[in-house]
């Protein structure tokens, strides 16, 4: 392994190791120390590739944000048929739901502190979706109301089992294997709330 070969992999696993504190342990407060002994490196390498914490928290940030642009743009810039779009955004937010089981509420924590902000959707697509919305509503396929709503109904329905997830599972006296068997039935369910056929 050339040295290049080895300043890269040693990135890339601070990263990683990152993202998988916040994302999959939800340890959102974890100190570069904490990072550096989970990746088993020093902590003046975090310093070193990503020169603060901040940063390394801006990259993951980054990381982040790309992986919920590319589930909303199965909603905002597919030409498919309504009911498969949201069928296929539900099946992008389980599997990251069950990959990153902290990812949504790390980036609503981010963005409630300031520190990072990206919104991912253009004014336009957000019409042109609204309209798609009221056009299945006046077709009888889902009832009819603000198309703001279906969509408050829809994330809901994927976002808030994993922004409970520890307290659901503690009071429900469920393991991780059982959450995840129950999320993984989670798909039809929503599509039969969201959808009369």
């Amino acid at each position: 392994m050339s040295i290049q070969d080895k300043r890269d992999h040693t990135q890339e696993l601070i990263k990683e190791t990152a993202k998988k504190l916040f994302f999959v342990q939800g340890r959102f407060d974890a100190t570069t120390q904490e990072i550096a002994d989970e990746a088993g490196v020093n902590r003046t390498l975090i310093n070193y590739y990503f020169r603060s914490r901040d940063n390394l928290m801006q990259v993951v940030f980054e990381d982040a944000h790309r992986v919920e642009s590319d589930k909303t743009d199965i909603i905002m810039r597919s030409d498919l048929p309504f009911k498969e779009k949201i069928s296929r955004f539900i099946d992008g937010s389980l599997a990251t739901t069950r990959r990153y089981p902290y990812l949504e509420t790390y980036i609503v924590s981010q963005i409630n502190k300031g520190s990072c902000h990206k919104r991912n959707v253009e004014k336009n697509d957000l019409m042109l979706l609204y309209r798609e919305i009221s056009k299945e509503m006046e077709a009888g396929n889902i009832e009819k109301m603000e198309p703001v709503q279906f969509i408050f109904n829809m994330i809901s329905l994927l976002a808030f089992p994993s922004a409970i997830r520890p307290l659901f599972m503690e009071n429900m006296m469920i393991d991780d294997k059982e959450f995840d068997r129950l999320l993984s039935q989670r798909k039809e369910i929503i599509l039969n709330i969201l959808f009369k056929k």
